[in-house]
């Protein structure tokens, strides 16, 4: 089995610095990866956005490739930090999808 990415996992969360940024909700304002890898199809990648397009949420940076029989999808997003663990869930519930991790990085300040 090869690696899932050539990339540092991402930091663990920062101590919060006293201007954390909050969602309208009042929430932590977090930037967090996540790596897929999942069998090609032709409806993969707008499967793979739906989850964020729902939750009114456009990607920061959404990278894929296909490497041999799998496809490497990257998606980089800000989202509260409650949506996290429901987008996770969601990424993973899509048809294809065989492995999913998810990086936390630091508290947006933006």
């Amino acid at each position: 089995m090869f690696p899932m990415f050539d990339a540092v996992p991402g930091a663990l969360l920062a101590p919060l610095p006293a201007s954390v940024p909050l969602s309208e909700d009042g929430e932590r304002v977090l930037r967090v990866r996540y790596l897929l890898k999942a069998e090609p199809s032709p409806g993969l990648l707008p499967r793979l956005l739906q989850p964020l397009a729902k939750r009114d949420l456009v990607p920061d940076r959404f990278r894929a490739a296909q490497e041999g029989p799998a496809m490497r999808v990257e998606i980089a997003v800000t989202l509260p930090e409650g949506m996290v663990h429901l987008v996770a869930g969601n990424l993973r519930s899509v048809v294809g999808v065989a492995r999913l991790e998810v990086e936390h990085g630091r508290v947006s300040v933006a």
